[in-house]
């Protein structure tokens, strides 16, 4: 079973951006130190939660956004494979030196994500569900979800867990990566501006203690804090610098 492994936001401003979830989510972010690389390592107390990085000259023109990075044991083999379910290659498969092995690629309907096969095999200390920091649910709005869903069933393994009846928008189909409920997706409603894309959950203290600090400056919420199921609150938004980003706390 493959699961999502890392995070990383492209952005146009990497201080306004640092500022902004340091403040925001409570990360500490501080630069990687990789020679050659303008890259920030984000924290979530002692523990590398993620990265960001300029837009590069390659991907010009394209918004900021965040990635995820899912696990893959060959990279090469599973890139090629994307393209046989109908998916695409954004980026071949590269190395960063002395990190590992990555390729960027997009699902049939062009969500953006990224396979990455790490030199070490060190995992993240395991922390409790809802930890402030850390991420704490993956969300695919799709063009099909049911088409979608092959696909990613398909590359990853990933199995179906619960779904629910969410009325005229769709079903909202929950997933596992072996035993863990890591995410869910569904069909992207008809006044969903964006195109298809990943959505990752950041856990944070209080919804609404997060939303007046993403307000303060200068996100704009787009949806939320709404109670969904489980008991938890979630928050969608843009930050000041046009990146979509998603909350998600316990307390209201």
């Amino acid at each position: 079973m493959s699961n999502f492994i890392w995070y990383d936001l492209m952005t146009p401003d990497m201080k306004a951006s640092a500022d902004f979830y340091a403040h925001v989510v409570g990360w500490t972010i501080a630069d990687s130190g990789m020679p050659g690389m303008n890259y920030s390592i984000i924290k979530a107390g002692s523990i590398d939660v993620g990265g960001m990085m300029p837009v590069p000259p390659s991907a010009s023109g394209m918004p900021p956004c965040w990635n995820g990075y899912i696990h893959s044991t060959n990279v090469d083999k599973d890139a090629k494979r994307a393209v046989t379910l109908g998916g695409t290659i954004f980026q071949e498969a590269m190395d960063i030196p002395g990190v590992g092995r990555f390729a960027v690629l997009a699902d049939p309907f062009k969500a953006a994500f990224i396979i990455f096969t790490p030199n070490s095999s060190e995992s993240p200390a395991k922390v409790p569900d809802g930890t402030p920091g850390h991420i704490g649910w993956r969300e695919l709005q799709s063009g099909d979800w049911q088409k979608a869903w092959a696909f990613y069933a398909a590359m990853f393994g990933w199995t179906k867990a619960d779904a629910m009846d969410m009325g005229p928008m769709g079903t909202y189909q929950m997933f596992k990566s072996g035993e863990q409920l890591i995410g869910g997706m569904m069909t992207k409603t008809a006044d969903d501006p964006m195109p298809p894309h990943w959505n990752y959950y950041f856990n944070v203290d209080s919804a609404e203690a997060a939303v007046a600090r993403a307000k303060s400056m200068g996100a704009k919420i787009t949806f939320g804090p709404m109670e969904v199921p489980g008991g938890q609150w979630a928050v969608n938004g843009i930050d000041p610098q046009g990146a979509s980003f998603a909350l998600v706390s316990t307390r209201k």
